[in-house]
């Protein structure tokens, strides 16, 4: 009987790794959550939250749908996932320790913040978002209602406060991406230049000067009017 033939010299690889050891042939890596709301950040940076479905995102992450619900529930999930994320990144200022500036710089963090990712406002257009989002998202909305606080205003006070400050806020913000948002698709619809004197007259004085001044960025002068008439 001829002898048995050795075993084969040991290659080092393991199962299922390619033989040329370009990595493994079995089951690609996990999608992680991370790259989930990159890819979601992505279809709404190009086509708008409105157009953001499950099935898009899938194809967009190029996985499977069934992967995707390992981390988020549905859209609505998914955008606030998104909200919370992008609220974390935020570099956040130093809170004055006097209230009343308190609020001004958490109001203006929150209008900054929204202005780099107006479809966020449009998503928080509904009384009682707060209670959706994570306390680390929050410390804008906590340092609005407690300045109010601090100042002897009540907890009811102190909510009208944020909410006066939130609509006018979301309300500046919507304006301002609209408005650039139709000049970069072809520019702004003409503007009136003459007003009839008799009906309206202070618009007619204005005349055509209106355009330039309605677009001026006046969201600080107005903050600040609207705290201190809130506050007193």
């Amino acid at each position: 009987m001829s002898p048995s033939p050795p075993p084969p010299a040991r290659t080092g690889k393991t199962a299922g790794q390619s033989p040329g050891g370009g990595g493994r042939t079995g089951r690609p890596p996990r999608t992680s959550r991370a790259e989930i709301l990159d890819a979601a950040r992505r279809l709404i940076d190009r086509d708008g939250w409105e157009k953001l479905t499950i099935r898009r995102l899938a194809a967009e992450a190029d996985v499977g749908a069934t992967t995707l619900y390992h981390h988020i529930r549905d859209k609505e999930d998914l955008l606030l996932q998104l909200l919370n994320h992008h609220a974390k990144q935020l570099e956040q200022p130093p809170l004055p320790a006097e209230p009343r500036e308190r609020v001004l710089v958490a109001a203006t963090a929150m209008h900054d913040a929204l202005a780099g990712w107006p479809w966020a406002a449009e998503v928080l257009t509904t009384d009682g978002f707060v209670g959706l989002l994570d306390e680390s998202a929050l410390w804008m909305v906590e340092a609005i209602v407690g300045g109010a606080r601090d100042l002897g205003r009540s907890p009811e006070e102190a909510v009208d406060l944020f909410r006066v400050v939130w609509y006018f806020t979301v309300g500046e913000i919507l304006v301002r991406a609209r408005t650039a948002g139709r000049k970069a698709a072809g520019g702004l619809p003409p503007s009136r230049a003459v007003f009839d004197a008799g009906v309206v007259p202070h618009l007619a004085a204005i005349g055509p000067r209106w355009r330039d001044l309605s677009l001026r960025d006046t969201y600080p002068q107005g903050l600040r009017a609207l705290v201190d008439a809130h506050l007193g």
